[in-house]
Order: C-alpha cells, then sequence, then structure tokens
C-alpha cells in the first residue's frame, strides 16, 4: 500500500477527531474505570477519562494501519500510557508510602529467614511494631502505588514486563533473565494459595481488584491488601535481584 492510499485508508477508518472521539469514548471511559479501581479514591476518574481523550487523540494522529495492529488495540496503549502519565503527573504515592513499603518488605525477609515459613501479618506487624490494622493500611496504600508503577512499566514495554536496561541485552543478560524468571516462578509457586489466585486473577484474567474481591467473596480494600501482601512477599524473597543502583525494580508485581 503506497503513501497516499495509507493516507486515505486512515482518514476513512479514523475520520475526523470529532468522529474519534464519539466511537472510541467508551473505550477510554472503559479503560479509566479500570485503572480506577487499582488507585485511591482520591484520583478523579473524570481527570483519568481527559487525560485517555489526548491519548485518544494522539493514537488517531499517529495510527499507522500498514502496521499490522488494530487501531483499537494501539489507541488502547496510548490511551493508557496517557492516564499513567497524568497519574504520575499528580505524584500522589508520598514519599513516606515507599519508605515504609520498603520497611514492609525489609521485615518480612527477617520474619521468614527466622522461622523458614511464609510471614503472617501478625508476625510482620509485630516486627515493625504497629498495630495489625496500621500494618494492613500501609499495604494497602503501598500496593496501589506498585500496580501504577507495575502498570507504566509495562505500557513503556508493550505490554511485557522485562528486567532494566534489558535494551543492552547480551548472552550474559539473556542467562541472567532468564535464571531471574526462573526465581521468580519458584517464588510464585511458594506464595500462600489466596495470594497466588489474586496475582492470577489480576495478571492473567485481568480483573479490577473490586472483581477480584467479588470473587473471593472479600471487600476490594482486602482483595488489594491480599494483591499486596503477595507483592511484598515476592520482593523480599527475591532481594538478591535487586538493581545495582538499589532500586526497587517496577517489573516485580
Amino acid at each position: 500500500m503506497n503513501a497516499i492510499a495509507t493516507a486515505r485508508y486512515r482518514a476513512n477508518q479514523q475520520g475526523s477527531t470529532a468522529e474519534v472521539v464519539e466511537k472510541h469514548g467508551e473505550l477510554v471511559r472503559r479503560i479509566a474505570h479500570h485503572l480506577a479501581a487499582r488507585l485511591p479514591a482520591s484520583v478523579e476518574i473524570d481527570d483519568l477519562v481527559q487525560a485517555g481523550m489526548l491519548g485518544l487523540i494522539d493514537a488517531a494522529r499517529n495510527f499507522q494501519s500498514d502496521q499490522g495492529a488494530a487501531f483499537e488495540t494501539y489507541a488502547s496503549i496510548r490511551i493508557r500510557g496517557a492516564m499513567i502519565d497524568e497519574i504520575r503527573r499528580g505524584d500522589w504515592v508520598p514519599r513516606s508510602v515507599h519508605r515504609r513499603y520498603r520497611d514492609i518488605v525489609a521485615a518480612t525477609r527477617e520474619v521468614e529467614q527466622r522461622t523458614g515459613q511464609a510471614a503472617t501479618a501478625q508476625q510482620v506487624a509485630e516486627t515493625m511494631g504497629v498495630p495489625l490494622d496500621e500494618y494492613h493500611a500501609m499495604v494497602e496504600n503501598a500496593a496501589r502505588g506498585q500496580l501504577v508503577s507495575l502498570d507504566a512499566h509495562m505500557d513503556e514495554h508493550d505490554g511485557e514486563p522485562r528486567l532494566a536496561g534489558d535494551s543492552n541485552a547480551n548472552p550474559a543478560r539473556e542467562f541472567e533473565q532468564g535464571a531471574f524468571r526462573d526465581a521468580l516462578a519458584a517464588a510464585i509457586d511458594g506464595l500462600p494459595e489466596r495470594e497466588r489466585l489474586v496475582l492470577s486473577l489480576y495478571y492473567e484474567q485481568e480483573l479490577n481488584l473490586r472483581e477480584i474481591g467479588a470473587v473471593l467473596g472479600v471487600s476490594e480494600s482486602r482483595a488489594c491488601q491480599i494483591h499486596g501482601q503477595a507483592a511484598v512477599r515476592l520482593r523480599a524473597r527475591l532481594a538478591d535481584w535487586r538493581r545495582d543502583d538499589g532500586e526497587d525494580d517496577d517489573y516485580l508485581p
């Protein structure tokens, strides 16, 4: 298909900006609600929709039909990316949340190394010297921030979680990636059954936290806590795989 034919095809398929927004506006709203279900109530749906509409318009302007992807698939990636950029600009996750998350991971690792068993919430809370309900609140707040980080990382890599810096892949790096995947799979297999189920429903079945809560017969908040506890446990067990610069890797749940 030559350039003129491609341009005509794009024009016929996508139409004017107003037509694109009208035709695919529901896609934007659906993505906004799916993403909002993973975020604190302070994040406004309308803000996500507005950012998503800009992503939709940008997708319509840049879509190339000869690349093999359907417009809806391409647009979904741009829409989600625009929403996540808006969340990042808002910087709604306080530094204290990130700091407490690292404390939870360290405490979980300490308990599991000491007991040789999966750490319970009560044990971790006691190790940190905080009440159990406060511990659960910290896990939930941190979990929502981690979910956005993972979504952002996956969007930046076409939906494929990767080790940071793998653009400079070499045989040694590829071996390291394979070894990490094996270690991650083993760590997931070692999770309590309910935590494994939540990860499967979230990442494989793509259910949001409200839907997962309905499946488990618990509240959305409790579903988020279970996901957060699984993420904490995985990070604690895979602490040796942290990046050289000491930052947490976003490719973990």
